[in-house]
C-alpha cells in the first residue's frame, strides 16, 4: 500500500463482501460451513455464491451468510436458499460450478434448479 487512495479503494472493494454477508435483502443464501461442510468443498461454493452476486450487482437484493451443521453431511456442500413468501431451497452436493449456475438461473432468473436440489438427490 503506497498511498490513502490505495486504502481506501481496498476498503470500499472489501465494503461490498461485508455488504453482501450482513445486508438486509430480502433473499438469503445459507452455506454450510461447519468442517464437514469445508471439507466437502464449501469454501469455494461461498466464493462462487458472494462473487456472483456481487458481479450481478445484487448486492442489495441478496444476503450471502455462512452456518454451522446444518444437519445432512452425506449431501454437503449443502446451500439453503430463504426468499420473502416462498418455501426454502436446498441445494446439495455443490461446487463452485454448480453455484454459478444457480445464481444465474436462480437468484437472477427465479427459477429453481431442481436437479441441485435435495428433493432430487432423495429420489435416486
Amino acid at each position: 500500500m503506497k498511498s490513502l487512495a490505495e486504502l481506501a479503494a481496498i476498503k470500499e472493494r472489501m465494503q461490498k463482501n461485508v455488504v453482501i454477508r450482513e445486508g438486509e435483502a430480502r433473499t438469503r443464501v445459507v452455506v454450510g460451513m461447519a468442517t464437514c461442510g469445508i471439507a466437502a468443498g464449501a469454501r469455494p461454493v461461498l466464493a462462487a455464491f458472494v462473487n456472483g452476486v456481487a458481479n450481478a450487482d445484487l448486492n442489495d437484493k441478496i444476503m450471502i451468510t455462512q452456518t454451522g451443521c446444518i444437519g445432512i453431511c452425506q449431501y454437503e456442500p449443502v446451500v439453503e436458499v430463504y426468499e420473502d413468501g416462498k418455501e426454502k431451497v436446498t441445494y446439495v452436493k455443490l461446487d463452485a460450478a454448480k453455484a454459478a449456475e444457480i445464481v444465474e438461473k436462480h437468484l437472477k432468473g427465479g427459477n429453481v434448479v431442481a436437479e441441485y436440489t435435495i428433493g432430487a438427490y432423495k429420489k435416486d
